[in-house]
């Protein structure tokens, strides 16, 4: 029986909140901040490190405004991001396949 490859399960992709972004982003399309935080139900300091990494990677980038005299935030993802999102989520498919036609 051959090992089961968890190589491709990029672990700047991997995580609740990460993946969660990442999805939503790829689903949605840009989305400002709190409509974000909103949609994934975490915490500001969440979110806003878990964004942090994503754009250090090149997942995700982050266009910076004011709205009167708020700042506004809007976050997309990239063609960067949305290949590591596809890679991982093929990597899992493999791993859940592994797992449904194992032999118990």
């Amino acid at each position: 029986m051959p090992p089961i490859d968890f190589n491709g399960l990029n672990t700047q992709v991997h995580g609740p909140v990460r993946l969660g972004a990442l999805t939503a982003l790829t689903v949605d399309g840009p989305l400002d901040f709190t409509t974000l935080r909103k949609r994934l139900d975490v915490t500001d300091g969440a979110l806003g490190t878990h964004l942090l990494k994503l754009e250090e990677s090149g997942y995700v980038q982050c266009k910076k405004a004011f709205v009167g005299r708020r700042p506004k935030s809007t976050y997309k993802i990239t063609a960067a991001g949305r290949n590591a999102l596809r890679k991982y989520l093929d990597a899992m498919q493999a791993v859940i396949n592994e797992v449904r036609n194992a032999k118990a």
